[in-house]
């Protein structure tokens, strides 16, 4: 180790004191805020979630109000933030807390472990912020602070990797005041050891940085390639009845957008023209129900949606018909569904849906 403990906390804390960012969830030690915050924030920047975090305490203010609101809400509030699962397991886990724990949150990092949807970082984040508890957070700026202070060269993203780290954080937390430690060695990591162009010649561990003296700052933290992409085709048929009805179909499988809604879907192995698409027996299927008077397609360009291991190539097909439709919703109602991202930036600039 380059420094001792001690002195890495202080410093972190001292520069912290003076460079933080005014965040609406660090003026409070409230549980619910600080659960919500980290849920929202994971996988998220910061100027994406605060919105988030402003409407569900703004809709949800307490965690009791979270609990009651019908799952749909849920996700329509959620909406456009991604990885809808989070969503799933906040509301989950605010029923647990309601209707189980009388709508108290645990006090303890191991009871915290214990809720759905929250692993090592929400629980140190939680347990140290409102309780604190000296249980260090490990998140991406963390990682990256740690790595190229004491030249860590193990992948941060491997199980040897996540306990060496864990192990040096838990080591360097300032015991006595473990929240504003936490806060601190992650703002910096956001705002000063940013993953590119650090300002290194004004960083208050120039003196004493491993990866600095060794010029390895872009070559650390060291992740471990991801999983190759996955290359997905999505064919979506948007029904316009002549009584300004669509089809919208709930997503039950296992897998991206569970629960959300989108248009009735025929997925292919690479992108189809109008002929190719018409013999498709994904197609055959639909036109079984739907008497299709005109078919066009919106964009000849696909809409290319990145997800963490997959995009999706994805093409919208307009179907007219004349046939009414058997549960059909009205066009005026779409956006009260809770849709994908994708979904509902065609609903924004589709002209047929114009409200």
């Amino acid at each position: 180790m380059l420094n001792n403990p001690p002195q890495f906390s202080k410093k972190l804390i001292q520069w912290y004191l003076k460079n933080k960012r005014s965040m609406p969830w660090r003026e409070t030690t409230n549980p619910y805020h600080i659960w919500l915050s980290e849920i929202i924030l994971q996988q998220t920047r910061v100027a994406q979630g605060l919105p988030y975090y402003l409407a569900f305490t703004t809709n949800f203010p307490t965690v009791e109000s979270l609990a009651q609101a019908p799952e749909e809400e849920v996700l329509k509030l959620w909406q456009g933030l991604g990885y809808y699962s989070r969503a799933r397991n906040l509301h989950h886990t605010a029923k647990v807390v309601s209707n189980e724990l009388n709508g108290v949150f645990p006090d303890t990092y191991e009871a915290l472990l214990k809720l759905k949807g929250v692993g090592d970082y929400t629980a140190s984040a939680i347990s140290s912020f409102c309780f604190d508890l000296p249980a260090a957070v490990v998140d991406g700026n963390v990682y990256r602070v740690l790595a190229r202070y004491f030249g860590i060269e193990t992948p941060i993203n491997s199980t040897n990797g996540i306990k060496e780290f864990k192990a040096l954080a838990q080591q360097l937390i300032d015991v006595k005041q473990p929240g504003l430690y936490n806060q601190a060695i992650m703002e910096f990591g956001a705002l000063h050891c940013a993953p590119q162009n650090p300002d290194c010649g004004s960083c208050i561990f120039s003196d004493s940085c491993h990866a600095l003296q060794q010029e390895k700052v872009t070559a650390l933290p060291v992740k471990i390639k991801a999983a190759k992409v996955k290359k997905r085709y999505f064919n979506y048929m948007v029904v316009i009845s002549e009584e300004n009805q669509t089809i919208l179909k709930q997503r039950t499988q296992k897998g991206i957008w569970l629960q959300l809604y989108e248009f009735p879907l025929i997925e292919s192995a690479n992108s189809l023209s109008l002929e190719q698409l018409r013999a498709a027996s994904k197609f055959k299927d639909f036109t079984a129900e739907i008497a299709i008077d005109s078919i066009t397609l919106y964009k000849t360009e696909a809409v290319i949606h990145k997800l963490s291991h997959q995009h999706l190539y994805t093409h919208f097909w307009i179907v007219n018909t004349a046939q009414p439709l058997k549960d059909g919703v009205p066009i005026a109602e779409i956006r009260s569904y809770a849709v994908p991202v994708l979904i509902a930036n065609f609903i924004s600039s589709f002209s047929g849906f114009k409200a």
